[in-house]
């Protein structure tokens, strides 16, 4: 069982406390036929640490003009990844909130707030396909650009002990995305596994992060 955080620890989470901001490297290239491949250098900082939570998943990321990369690596299971294209919320995989406007002091999402989700199975018949999809976030004043079919891609890997999935966002995709004018993104994920918990960016389990914005943190666009 995944370890997680007592109550009797501290009373409110150290990353609610504070207001996180963290480099995002450029890449050239960020899509081919075969993947993201983003290497060591591309990491995100894992701020889950200090909440003490166990971080099982190494995550990636990376943009340019194009649009955002990312890579989920997830080591350490026992069971296979369990994915469904029809239970996306339920599913073993990577959830990525997006506000290209880093807009902190509001608690409902804007036309500027998207939601993705990554897996690396669940689509097919076999359920062997990654998926790769945009979810509505629960309050929003205003829902971003609905995508179209096949407009995110998406890889998937199964690893002996884990998956690695890998996702490209296109910029179409993202309202508002302007890194010329707007170098600075508000920005959480959450890693769920039905047997090794769930791993967050920003503030944890037991907040709202998936839909409350001001939760986010900041990724700050650096060339």
């Amino acid at each position: 069982m995944a370890k997680t955080r007592k109550t009797s620890d501290t009373l409110i989470a150290p990353r609610f406390v504070f207001r996180f901001s963290a480099p995002l490297q450029y890449r050239q290239r960020l899509w081919a036929d075969k993947g993201v491949g983003l290497e060591p250098r591309y990491q995100l900082l894992s701020l889950g640490e200090l909440d003490d939570e166990p971080q099982w998943a190494d995550v990636r990321m990376a943009w340019n003009d194009d649009g955002l990369a990312i890579a989920v690596a997830v080591a350490g299971k026992r069971k296979p990844a369990w994915c469904r294209d029809s239970r996306l919320e339920d599913s073993d995989g990577v959830h990525v909130w997006i506000d290209t406007r880093d807009t902190h002091n509001i608690h409902r999402a804007t036309k500027f707030c998207h939601r993705f989700v990554f897996l690396s199975g669940g689509g097919g018949k076999g359920y062997e396909q990654p998926v790769a999809d945009q979810l509505i976030i629960n309050r929003a004043r205003e829902n971003a650009r609905p995508v179209r079919p096949r407009e995110l891609k998406v890889r998937g890997e199964l690893r002996p002990d884990g998956y690695l999935v890998e996702g490209f966002i296109p910029a179409v995709s993202l309202t508002g995305y302007d890194p010329a004018e707007h170098g600075r993104l508000g920005f959480t994920y959450a890693v769920t596994d039905r047997e090794l918990g769930v791993q967050t960016f920003s503030i944890g389990p037991g907040y709202p992060y998936a839909e409350d914005p001001s939760t986010w943190a900041t990724l700050e666009l650096v060339r």
